[in-house]
């Protein structure tokens, strides 16, 4: 997970009147005096009715000043300062020592009507004989940041549970996500990527085809409706193929793997790339770590991962750097071999559904995308079947259609666990169908009756209801295509 550094007093809550440290046990006590002292041998969990120590996130300036100009002196001696109305001022204009305001919270806030001035006074003494004592007096403000605290004679407590605090963000918080490298922000409801939109445009794309052995590549833009238009092909890399994976970040379209049909029936272990923001023809990215076709694929913003594959069935998992080019490395292992998922990612987690191997199948399994491992259970979907589409925003994931032929969709809320949900029914039952989508929309095109269908349905994936007619695919489309997008539930931000 995550970690996230905490100095601030304000960013704590107490739950319960009561602060926690961290252990286990509800009974056992943790005593406090003058230093922090326990029996370690306990595993219990301490509390306390309040906490202190922590600096307090704002620093305010509120102190008030006054107008006027001012002499004071014996004799033939004066010295003199000035202020004036409305300013907080740091210096010292008396005689005596500079003055320092200093802050660890590198927040200075300065209260309605408050001005900050920083000054350098002079101050100096006029006798019968010149100037005497000629001497200024300097303001500082000192900031930095509380990088680490060691307490000699006070423990300071934070607040909340130990499972709480990584949590406990106000809305606007920013933190770096070491697990995926990537800066996010809290939404009030979630931790969302930062997301560079150059070229997300909303594009899907969908290619190949077991319907007259096609290397097309068609695109339809998610935010609207209407018939797919030519995009280009993939002669360079899969010249007339259908069961390839796919994924995508928000520049680039991977294919991989597949059956190549022409001129020769047989499988590829070819991975190709084209840019999504301009129409043309793959060119090539390297090879899997292996042969085969009806693999499942999702991604991230940075990385590609293809899990499965048919002849024979696999449990294989690899995967690619996006952004680069190269063959592909072991990730891991599915938890059985399987192949016809379908499949999505939130940017986090990968996850596929349903399958076959050797019969069909209803488990839902994940895996983390920025670490390698092996997969692990997540659930179940509402009946066992294969050749579905799936696709996700960056919190909800749906698996369309699938064999036996249905027109069910079933949904998962990506980061919870469980079992999936009946979201609605596509406008025709059918499997082998693609699937794409933007953070509202997900698209499914194509499939077959077994008969090949060129329908692209839509679903709104803040609702629960039936998808509805999109247009219709153009020279790709029938069964085993691929859909992929720039900006699917995997690239995060807004």
């Amino acid at each position: 997970m995550p970690s996230i550094r905490i100095g601030f007093g304000s960013d704590f809550s107490v739950s319960g009147a009561n602060v926690g440290i961290g252990t286990t046990i509800a009974n056992a006590k943790l005593q406090v005096s003058g230093a922090a002292k326990a029996d370690f041998n306990i595993t219990g969990v301490a509390t306390f009715a309040s906490y202190s120590g922590f600096v307090a996130q704002k620093q305010n300036i509120n102190k008030a000043s006054t107008i006027g100009f001012g002499t004071v002196g014996v004799g033939t001696f004066q010295q003199y300062y000035e202020t004036e109305t409305g300013f907080t001022d740091l210096g010292g204009v008396h005689h005596g020592d500079d003055q320092y305001y200093n802050t660890l919270s590198q927040d200075l806030v300065i209260d309605d009507g408050q001005i900050l001035n920083i000054t350098s006074i002079d101050m100096v003494g006029v006798t019968t004989i010149g100037e005497y004592d000629p001497h200024s007096h300097q303001s500082h403000v000192c900031l930095g940041a509380l990088e680490e605290l060691s307490v000699i004679d006070h423990f300071s407590v934070p607040c909340g549970e130990i499972n709480d605090r990584q949590n406990n963000a106000i809305e606007g918080s920013v933190r770096f996500n070491d697990d995926l490298n990537t800066l996010e922000f809290f939404n009030g409801n979630e931790w969302r990527q930062f997301t560079y939109n150059q070229g997300q445009s909303g594009r899907a794309i969908f290619g190949g085809a077991n319907q007259g052995a096609t290397n097309a590549l068609e695109y339809i833009t998610i935010s609207t409706l209407g018939n797919a238009q030519d995009f280009g092909d993939t002669a360079e890399t899969h010249p007339k193929h259908d069961r390839s994976a796919s994924c995508s970040s928000n520049t680039r379209g991977i294919i991989a793997g597949g059956r190549i049909r022409v001129p020769s029936t047989a499988n590829t272990n070819t991975i190709g790339y084209f840019a999504l923001a301009s129409g043309g023809r793959s060119a090539d990215f390297g090879n899997l770590t292996r042969t085969q076709r009806m693999m499942m694929g999702v991604s991230s913003s940075t990385r590609g991962v293809f899990a499965g594959g048919y002849n024979p069935t696999s449990n294989i998992i690899d995967y690619i750097e996006i952004d680069t080019t190269g063959d592909a490395i072991d990730f891991g292992d599915l938890t059985f071999s399987n192949q016809s998922a379908g499949s999505f990612s939130n940017g986090v987690i990968g996850v596929w559904g349903g399958g076959y191997s050797p019969a069909k199948r209803n488990e839902i399994t994940k895996v983390t995308i920025a670490s390698k491992g092996n997969s692990v259970d997540f659930g179940t979907i509402t009946h066992k079947r294969a050749f579905l589409g799936g696709c996700s925003n960056s919190t909800r994931g749906i698996f369309a259609g699938g064999d036996p032929n249905t027109n069910v969709i079933d949904y998962i809320t990506i980061t919870e666990g469980g079992n999936a949900t009946v979201f609605g029914d596509l406008t025709i039952a059918r499997n082998g169908q693609a699937a794409a989508s933007s953070q509202t929309r997900g698209v499914i095109g194509g499939g077959g009756t077994p008969s090949n269908l060129k329908t692209i349905d839509y679903v709104q994936f803040s609702t629960t209801s039936n998808a509805i007619d999109f247009g219709d695919l153009g020279n790709t489309g029938g069964r085993f295509i691929i859909g992929l997008s720039d900006s699917h539930g995997g690239l995060g931000g807004f």
